[in-house]
């Protein structure tokens, strides 16, 4: 094997970089590394083109591997991996997010990059080489891209005086303020992904600043690196538009464009409509000319118009000034009472319906992926049906789309979540774009927010969302838009979409479809992003100002025990006897955990009745304690009281009352409640019972006199109890004498 190293020493640890023929069909390949974590690119080129299609073909692929994590992951009847799993999806759309604008997009060649994960360690993502990697593929291949880039994590802990770290490892981003990964080159930022516990727009900016610097340490290596090893790039030539076209496009759809796209709120579909109309008249008149050119012929006079007009006019399509808002509308459950809690929210022509459900820590989500073993206790989950673009097509499954917007909402709201020591259920909420324009991710957050409210759910403060556009042209002119909408999208540079709360942003999410953002103009669009959030708050406000008082009636009640460690055995039983009972006597979802929290699933009275047994299971009984218990035995020499759900003890005829009693049935009867108490446990869990102790005149108030002495022979005395045989001897025991 022929290899080549490259080592670069960061934030105290070794990145390195091995080159060799290992995969050496491919364009380019690479192995890089951190730590014992090793990631796999490769970028192949197909040598043939796509004439057929308008748009670039890039794909972007995360291979998980289990054996990377040194075990036999999948279920029992399947141990080869399956379809990727989100965090796979997400690590890929990270990637191609990154890269893809670095791209030219007239490319029409297909290009596949493949990140495979071969190792993993309990420190370092894969996410974060898996950018490197595919920058060191690309670079250093054949195929013409205009790269690299870098990628680097920046956490800060929650204390008030922590500085940030670098590529923090999984545990420390679990307990962090701020996690962020950020990609770029030339002081630029590409692509961000971050997580955070309401951290202040100022904070973020300092956040930006000491990761560009960390870039600029990776593109220097990679620089150096591609000097060495890179391949003479292919020239792909851009399609040229026939002179007679151009000039029969600005004659008969030029003039058409301002109108079409700046002509209200139907922007998108109009120019559609005149953009199919052009393809279709021209492709009769010029029959060999592809509808791709002439598609891309179009989309680049409307892209041009919409810069011009907003930046030389601050014109935008739909007329708002560039700091307005669409029209807003909030509303709080009122969907049914069957479910938990709901949550309806408009932004302009964007329209979300939320649904919370809510469950026991039975329902939560158990994740087992190469990343991640866990339980999910949150899930935030999003749904974005054809029908809200007014198209039709195939319903149901899932894309990177849906999952990525899912997962943006879901890290947006997580920070407010209340910890399941304060509100232990399992939480799900399911997000339905009923109408989409422009940024229905952040329409789910503010959806969820108004669901957790209604589902009476005690989240620390509501979240809102919004989503940050830019026009930019090459001398550096630049205009910041609020609330991007279908033009301002598909045109635009940027799509920054920024969530948090009236104290600080909970989630950031950055696409461009340039090179790179600076940062200055992230800060700015940072304030702007917060003066839209902060009138979203107000506007959620005002359908809810806070988390209703109780859940919904239809959600299950939890009930939290917490117990003795070494009583867990005694609930579960030989092999889940006991748990199992139960469970199918009450309703009731039990979970134990290994610190003997215990957690009561189920509606009332289920759920209470399995909380007694439980107590009743785990209670030591000792004399001296007192009760009203329900007798249901007689015996001649006494009866046997119902103390506890599965417990009882013995009266003996002797502590009936304080003088003799002739005949047990004399004073208590089957049935009857009688008051009680311990007189003592003996050493083989049985309890003795005492009613004359507790109540002496009990019996006389019953009209039960002293008995006559005993008479040899005639059976009407009683022998003493030390003498008797106690009919508990046989048998099953009460619960609590195996404890």
């Amino acid at each position: 094997m022929q290899k080549k190293e490259y080592a670069l020493e960061l934030a105290g640890q070794t990145l390195t970089a091995t080159f060799s023929d290992l995969a050496d069909q491919t364009n380019g390949s690479v192995l890089v590394r951190l730590g014992q974590t090793i990631v796999l690119a490769t970028a192949v080129m197909s040598p043939g083109t796509r004439d057929d299609i308008d748009y670039f073909p890039l794909t972007v692929e995360y291979e998980e591997k289990f054996y990377a994590t040194g075990k036999i992951l999948g279920s029992r009847f399947q141990k080869r991996e399956g379809r990727p799993s989100d965090e796979a999806v997400l690590s890929g759309r990270i990637v191609d997010r990154t890269i893809r604008p670095l791209f030219d997009d007239h490319i029409r060649n297909e290009i596949q990059v493949v990140v495979t994960v071969l190792s993993i360690d309990d420190q370092n993502d894969p996410d974060t080489l898996a950018v490197i990697a595919s920058s060191l593929a690309l670079a250093t291949s054949n195929i013409p891209w205009n790269g690299p880039v870098s990628a680097i994590r920046i956490g800060l802990k929650k204390s008030p005086d922590a500085e940030f770290s670098v590529n923090p490892n999984y545990l420390d981003r679990q307990e962090a303020r701020l996690d962020l990964l950020i990609c770029g080159q030339a002081g630029k930022i590409s692509m961000i992904e971050s997580e955070a516990k309401e951290i202040s727009e100022a904070k973020l900016a300092e956040a930006f600043l000491k990761a560009t610097e960390m870039i600029e340490q990776i593109q220097t290596w990679q620089n150096q690196i591609v000097a060495e090893q890179t391949k003479t790039k292919l020239m792909i030539e851009k399609p040229v538009v026939p002179a007679e076209i151009k000039t029969l496009f600005d004659q008969e759809i030029k003039t058409q464009l301002e109108a079409v796209v700046f002509g209200g709120a139907d922007t998108a579909k109009a120019a559609y409509a005149v953009r199919d109309a052009w393809v279709k008249k021209t492709r009769e008149q010029f029959p060999n000319v592809s509808a791709a050119l002439l598609i891309g012929l179009f989309e680049e006079a409307v892209n041009d118009l919409v810069h011009d007009k907003g930046l030389q006019e601050n014109k935008r399509a739909d007329g708002r000034a560039l700091t307005e808002l669409r029209p807003l509308f909030a509303e709080a459950g009122g969907l049914s009472d069957v479910v938990h809690g709901s949550g309806i929210f408009y932004r302009g022509g964007t329209h979300v319906l939320t649904v919370l459900t809510l469950g026991g820590p039975n329902d939560s989500q158990i994740v087992e992926g190469m990343e991640v073993q866990e339980k999910k206790y949150f899930m935030h989950h999003y749904n974005f049906p054809r029908f809200s673009v007014g198209e039709t097509g195939r319903m149901g499954g899932m894309n990177r789309r849906s999952i990525g917007h899912g997962a943006l909402a879901e890290k947006s709201l997580r920070g407010v979540i209340p910890a399941r020591e304060v509100f232990p259920y399992t939480i799900r909420l399911v997000s339905e774009v009923m109408a989409s324009n422009g940024s229905s991710s952040m329409g789910s957050v503010c959806a969820s927010s108004l669901a957790l409210m209604d589902g009476g759910v005690p989240i620390t403060s509501p979240v809102a969302g919004i989503a940050m556009g830019l026009l930019l042209n090459e001398k550096g002119d630049y205009k910041i838009l609020t609330d991007i909408q279908g033009p301002e999208d598909h045109y635009g540079d940027m799509d920054f979409k920024v969530a948090g709360t009236t104290n600080g942003i909970t989630g950031i999410q950055l696409d461009i479809k340039i090179g790179g953002i600076p940062v200055p103009i992230l800060v700015e669009a940072l304030d702007r992003a917060k003066e839209a959030r902060l009138q979203i708050l107000q506007k959620i406000s005002e359908a809810i100002s806070a988390p209703r008082p109780d859940i919904s009636k239809a959600a299950p009640k939890i009930i939290k025990l917490q117990i003795p460690t070494d009583k867990i055995g005694a609930i579960i039983g030989p092999g889940g006897k006991n748990i199992q009972k139960l469970v199918a006597d009450t309703g009731a979802q039990i979970e134990i955990e290994d610190d003997g929290t215990i957690y009561i699933t189920g509606k009332s009275p289920g759920a209470e009745t399995a909380k007694a047994s439980i107590e009743e299971i785990c209670r030591e009984y000792k004399a001296g304690d007192e009760f009203q218990g329900e007798v249901t035995r007689l015996m001649d020499f006494g009866a046997f009281v119902k103390i506890g759900r599965d417990t009882e003890g013995l009266v003996h005829i002797s502590e009936l009352a304080p003088f003799r009693v002739a005949r047990v049935t004399d004073v208590v009867k089957v049935g009857e409640t009688v008051p009680v108490v311990i007189k003592e446990v003996d050493d083989r869990g049985r309890i003795n019972l005492s009613i004359k102790a507790i109540d002496p005149e009990f019996a006389s108030r019953k009209g039960v006199t002293v008995a006559p002495p005993e008479t040899n022979g005639t059976g009407n005395g009683r022998p003493p109890f030390s003498n008797h045989q106690d009919s508990r001897g046989s048998g099953p025991r009460p619960p609590h004498a195996s404890h």
